[in-house]
């Protein structure tokens, strides 16, 4: 995947834009007025940071403003509802997680879209790996070492998430399905709480966003055991890759990807697609999504509909394999 992503140039991507010129008696020319990129998460956040880094590209090759309008609420799921409902005449489009593409239609919590009728995939934004973590002060040095702690001791070890149906929160059932644990799930209501949680070793072991752990981890207050990625990170070259140890079923990663509604038309989508993925696949905006631990993205447009189909078959069905609802 991380190698595909850094590999993914565009032909589109790679040419000039070309202008949806109006024809006699057609519709003015797109795009002739600023254009809505919704974010569905606070401003400060992963999304709005990727968004923000991308905006000034995106903007110089549409030849309008595009502005930044934050929905957030859900775990993401208000903000895609806006971008699916929205008319479909290229004046809006935005951002989705996997949490509001792919794992909140297998909760219980009455997703109001369906990611694969009512929005149209453009490209992946950024994928964020989810290293699995543990405190310094728990002793563990390997996964190995983690695993036999907990077979040896069923239902003494905590494990943490930011809420049930998040992305930590399914990565530790996958290591826990595939490793046979009995852990104890215990939820947090932010990245900040999860943090502080795994480092006052509260909870034992836990999973999050590369962002949120690089600096603990690079402080030596906590310790990377595995990360869910087919590659290891450049980051944390040190540390091993799921396949190497044994679990290629934990295969976690948090992701960005920018959808439109449904029903755009075609030439709309792919210079919106062109735009995106141009602005992806410049080098400097690449080094700025490295600098915040993000992998960037850029793929063609079946490519992320594939992705995005995948992604919500795998996390189905791990939401149904462990009776998982939202909080």
């Amino acid at each position: 995947m991380i190698r595909r992503l850094a590999l993914g140039a565009l032909l589109g991507a790679l040419t000039v834009l070309p202008a949806l010129t109006q024809s006699a008696g057609a519709q003015p020319a797109w795009p002739d007025r600023p254009i809505r990129l919704v974010v569905p998460f606070g401003a400060g956040g992963p999304s709005d940071i990727v968004a923000r880094i991308l905006v000034p590209k995106i903007s110089a090759t549409l030849g309008q403003p595009v502005v930044v309008d934050n929905r957030a609420g859900a775990g993401g799921v208000t903000g895609v509802n806006v971008i699916a409902r929205a008319d479909p005449d290229g004046y809006v489009f935005g951002m989705g997680s996997a949490g509001g593409l792919a794992i909140s239609p297998g909760l219980d919590r009455g997703t109001p879209y369906n990611p694969l009728t009512d929005l149209a995939p453009l490209t992946l934004g950024v994928l964020v790996p989810e290293p699995l973590v543990v405190p310094v002060a728990a002793g563990f040095q390997t996964i190995q070492e983690l695993i036999a702690a907990a077979k040896a001791r069923p239902g003494a070890l905590n494990f943490g998430s930011t809420g049930s149906g998040s992305m930590p929160h399914l990565a530790a059932e996958q290591l826990r399905a595939a490793a046979g644990l009995d852990i104890v799930h215990i939820s947090y209501r932010s990245g900040g709480a999860l943090s502080t949680a795994i480092l006052t070793n509260e909870v034992q072991l836990g999973f999050a966003d590369l962002p949120v752990l690089l600096g603990h981890i690079r402080g030596g207050t906590m310790r990377a055991l595995a990360v869910g990625t087919a590659e290891r990170l450049s980051w944390i070259p040190d540390v091993p890759t799921m396949r190497e140890v044994g679990l290629p079923s934990v295969d976690a990663s948090n992701w960005h990807g920018f959808v439109a509604p449904a029903r755009t038309p075609e030439p709309i989508l792919a210079a919106l697609h062109s735009a995106v993925a141009g602005a992806l696949n410049d080098p400097d905006i690449r080094r700025q999504l490295d600098g915040q631990g993000a992998i960037p993205g850029g793929n063609s447009r079946a490519e992320f509909g594939a992705f995005m189909r995948s992604e919500l078959e795998k996390w189905g069905a791990v939401i149904r394999a462990n009776n998982i609802t939202a909080e």
